[in-house]
Formats: structure tokens, sequence, C-alpha cells
């Protein structure tokens, strides 16, 4: 099993950065593939960015190329989300996830462990 943590949000002002951390307990936590998603009130839970086991490959949603970046550290068990340039529609809880599978997932349902979120608000 693999417990997950998120912490890093908050309140910023459009244009702003925030980075995002993604703590995992366990032994294995280098045999998941993480993602990122995010909900924001009223709206579906959607595929922000996930990355390899080791790293070496990353796959971002459109709305984020180019202003977020995924990393991982497998000694620290961790994974960040720098999250820069950041606009009012990327406000929403951000959660982080862990897939067993070795294939790209953008959709949630084939994660198996999830963090319970951390708000990220962007001000105008």
């Amino acid at each position: 099993q693999v417990q997950l943590l998120e912490s890093g949000g908050g309140l910023v002002q459009a244009g702003g950065s925030l980075r995002l951390s993604c703590a995992a307990s366990g032994r294995t936590f280098s045999t998941y593939r993480v993602g990122w998603f995010r909900q924001a009130p009223g709206k579906e839970r959607e595929f922000v960015v996930t990355i390899s086991r080791s790293g070496g490959s990353t796959r971002y949603a459109d709305s984020v190329k180019g202003r977020f970046t995924i990393s991982r550290d497998n000694a620290k068990n961790t994974v960040y989300l720098q999250m820069n340039s950041l606009k009012p529609e990327d406000t929403a809880v951000y959660y982080c996830a862990a897939s067993s599978g070795v294939l790209v997932s953008v959709t949630p349902l084939l994660y198996d462990y999830w963090g319970l979120g951390t708000q990220v608000t962007v001000s105008s």
C-alpha cells in the first residue's frame, strides 16, 4: 500500500508560482507512476500531468504545458509539481495519485491510491 500526502497549496496572485509536493509512504514508491489531478468546484476531476516510475517520461495536459513541471525524487519518496505563470482558471484542489500500471494514465480510474488534496487558489 501507498499513502500520499500533498502539501504546498495556498493563495497566489495571477502570474505567481507555487510548488506542490506529494510525499509517499512505503518502500516501493519507485514502482508507481504518479499523476497530478485537479478538481474545481462543480467540475469533474481532470488530469494535469503524470510521470513515469523513473521520472524519465512525463505527459502534460495542454492547459498546463509550458507552465507546470513535474519531477520526482525516489530517494525521498516525493513528487513535485512546480507551477509557474498561474492563472485564475488553475484554481482547484490538487490531488496526487499513484498507479501500479505501466502505461501512461490520464484517467483517474486507473490510479490506485490518492492523497487528500491541497487547495490552490489563484486570484486575478
